[in-house]
Order: structure tokens, then C-alpha cells, then sequence
């Protein structure tokens, strides 16, 4: 009589049953899909920080300034129109 008799496994889920019920088990499903998805986010969560700062710090980074003469022409088509 070992794990693979059908028997087996029968008597273990009633006991299973009996013991947990039917509530319980059928709140373990979420709870543990929960858990596995936190630790999911937890292990790559190093990763998305380090990026999510490299990429606050290109945004910070301010573009260089327009030189006059394509200042001036930026001036000159918006009083054109």
C-alpha cells in the first residue's frame, strides 16, 4: 500500500475534508496565489527600482538651451501667423 493506490488518495482527501473543510480550502487557493505573486514582485521588484530611478533621472535632465539664431526664427514664424 503506497502513495500510488487510488484508495489511498481518497481516504486523504476525506480526511483532508474533514479536518479543513471545505471553506477553508477553498480560501487557501487565492491566499496562496497571492503569496506566490508577492514573492514574484518581491524578486524582481531590485530590478524595477534600479530602473525606475535611471529613468527619473533622465527625465530631470533638462534640455540644452536653443541657440539665438533658431530662437529668433521661432519668433518670426509665430508672429507670421
Amino acid at each position: 500500500m503506497g502513495l500510488d493506490s487510488f484508495w489511498h488518495w481518497i481516504i486523504l482527501l476525506i480526511v483532508v475534508l474533514v479536518i479543513f473543510g471545505t471553506g477553508k480550502l477553498a480560501k487557501m487557493g487565492p491566499d496562496l496565489g497571492n503569496a506566490v505573486r508577492g514573492f514574484k514582485k518581491a524578486m524582481q521588484g531590485d530590478e524595477d527600482d534600479e530602473e525606475a530611478k535611471r529613468k527619473a533621472q533622465e527625465q530631470l535632465r533638462a534640455d540644452p538651451p536653443a541657440s539665438d539664431a533658431t530662437a529668433s526664427k521661432a519668433r518670426d514664424t509665430s508672429e507670421t501667423k
